[in-house]
């Protein structure tokens, strides 16, 4: 199943993000902590990089992301150069009041009334941008919903009087490389309902946690997950929580539902879906498509010809 979604307005907010970035001093990523780089948009990282902008990349919902898989991250994007990143829950105020002056290490010659911090707030839909800049001004400035693509416009508002913030509406790419990136997106809701199958993201995921995780399917659902495949799971929550149709069939609809709302809110327990070691090992597997299809020498030939 390969996941894409990319609504209209998402391409408007690309060509403003492009526009607003060059009167920006640093860019305020907000990324899912349990999957760090499947919702990293890489459309941002090319906008900010071609501005030589530095990040703050914030690591939301780590209080339902798994402590030592976050603890890897961590590491892996401070190792990035001009990149500092955070974990913490932008629901708690103690955690986002240290936001600004994480902000304001990595622009120093900015955060002045006459030269005031100019600061872009950016993400994929559903990772709690929103929720990030009503805590930062105390005050509910964004629309916040539990459903993707909240937020369909920029808004410029001030921080005191020498931070400026923009909200920008959550954006996705308009292809998704690898199909699990897709399908963990799906699993942490933040793909629209009208691009998934809930049935296969919930397998996915069932699959994922049997994986890693089968001591917390297992604690929470009450059955063995010795020797069982996503779609047992899912049978098994069916089963375990009575879960039947009007014929008497199970309901697997429901069951799959379950299973991705009780993952989204924690309910399952902390879990990350993927570490820079799963990362690495995906990057490593993937084989490109040929770019031409042509012999070797046919390509080369084509690109003297370009010369």
């Amino acid at each position: 199943m390969s996941i894409q979604w990319f609504p209209g307005h998402m391409n408007a907010a690309r060509k403003k993000a492009a526009e607003s970035m060059e009167k920006t001093d640093l860019v305020i990523e907000v990324v899912d902590a349990r999957l760090p780089q499947a919702s990293t948009n890489p459309m941002i990282e090319q906008l900010r990089r071609h501005r030589q902008r530095p990040c703050l990349k914030i690591l939301n919902k780590a209080d339902l992301a798994d402590p030592a898989a976050t603890k890897a991250w961590i590491e892996f994007y401070n190792a990035q150069k001009d990149t500092t990143a955070v974990a913490l829950s932008c629901k708690k105020p103690a955690d986002v009041a240290k936001v600004p002056n994480l902000a304001m290490k990595l622009a120093p010659h900015r955060g002045t009334a006459l030269k005031p911090l100019r600061m872009m707030i950016m993400g994929i839909p559903n990772v709690g941008k929103s929720t990030l800049m009503n805590a930062l001004l105390k005050k509910r400035v964004a629309a916040v919903g539990d459903e993707p693509a909240v937020t369909k416009t920029q808004q410029r508002l001030y921080l005191g009087n020498n931070m400026v913030l923009v909200d920008t509406p959550g954006m996705l790419w308009p292809k998704i490389e690898h199909p699990t990136d897709g399908l963990m997106l799906a699993a942490s809701h933040a793909v629209g309902v009208n691009a998934v199958i809930e049935e296969e993201v919930a397998t996915f995921l069932a699959d994922l946690l049997l994986g890693r995780y089968p001591q917390l399917l297992a604690a929470r659902y009450g059955f063995p997950t010795e020797g069982i495949d996503g779609v047992s799971v899912i049978e098994g929550i069916a089963k375990r929580r009575a879960f039947r149709l009007k014929g008497g069939d199970l309901d697997f609809e429901k069951a799959a539902h379950t299973l991705l709302l009780d993952y989204r809110s924690g309910a399952l327990g902390r879990i990350s879906l993927e570490t820079p070691q799963s990362r690495e090992a995906l990057l490593a597997s993937y084989q490109p498509p040929p770019s031409l299809g042509l012999p070797k020498e046919q390509e080369e030939e084509g690109d003297d010809d370009e010369r």
